[in-house]
């Protein structure tokens, strides 16, 4: 046994910064079923570089259909590879997936992709306009009536800070605790060919189930003018999962990025 540890703490570990087209997919976590997953298509990656079985870990479980621009997770390997060589011969068995390693870093045995994190990032798309969307088909979330960017401003505002989420996380939600530090939620308004494209940017050390999915589809409600601002709070103080507005569609939303005490990818 202490032999088998001693080999295990032997293998350097990496870390992978990874973005990804999450619609062909059925959430990030590997699928018992047979479903394809963004987890389960890095692990078949790495057995085609070190035979035998991959475990890799990863700062967030994204849903099905969620997207990501920075998800971080760590793999455990056999060999120290060079880092160039390594991201080149991963993204190629990757291919034809939608996915991809953009960064890799040697990082220190105790790195841990979920546990060391600080903080996640997201960011939610959501366009307005009447034709349909062609080129970020399945990468916004589109709405064709008219949205006011204030009001769902006012409405955000009611959501940053320490509380209670019970009203704003899924009814599946395993985490043992609905209270949650919301950082930082900000709304950006742009132009958009034919419309407005609007997105929503959440910061928190972690989030509940459907936390954010939940919270645009309340604050869209707020912008269509069916909810007024301080329903939002209401809502929150509730407690009560009834009293959310609709939970919006994932295609969306993407994981933007993940904090550390030390950047491992910063140089």
């Amino acid at each position: 046994m202490l032999r088998r540890l001693r080999y295990l703490r032997d293998m350097p570990r990496f870390a992978l910064k990874i973005e990804y087209d999450g619609g062909p997919f059925a959430g990030w976590q590997r699928q018992a079923q047979g479903q394809k997953s963004v987890q389960g298509a890095i692990e078949t990656a790495l057995s085609r570089l070190e035979p035998g079985p991959h475990t890799i870990a990863a700062a967030g479980r994204t849903d099905a259909g969620v997207h990501a621009t920075g998800q971080v997770a760590h793999c455990d390997l056999t060999r120290e590879w060079d880092i160039f060589r390594l991201s080149e011969a991963l993204n190629h068995h990757l291919k034809p997936q939608p996915v991809a390693v953009v960064q890799i870093a040697r990082v220190p045995d105790e790195f841990h992709a979920r546990f060391s994190a600080l903080e996640r990032r997201y960011t939610f798309r959501l366009v307005q306009r009447r034709a349909p969307v062609t080129h970020d088909a399945g990468l916004v979330w589109q709405v064709q009536h008219a949205l006011d960017a204030e009001a769902m401003r006012q409405g955000a505002a009611h959501l940053v800070g320490h509380h209670d989420f019970t009203t704003f996380r899924s009814s599946i939600c395993q985490a043992k605790s609905p209270v949650k530090t919301l950082d930082e939620i900000t709304l950006e308004d742009l132009p958009y060919p034919g419309g407005r494209e609007y997105r929503f940017h959440l910061r928190a050390r972690s989030f509940l189930h459907n936390q954010v999915r939940s919270i645009v589809g309340t604050l869209e409600r707020v912008g269509a003018g069916g909810w007024q601002p301080e329903d939002v709070r209401s809502a929150l103080e509730a407690r009560a999962r009834a009293a959310c507005g609709p939970v919006c569609p994932p295609q969306g939303l993407y994981l933007t990025g993940v904090g550390y005490p030390h950047d491992p990818f910063k140089n």
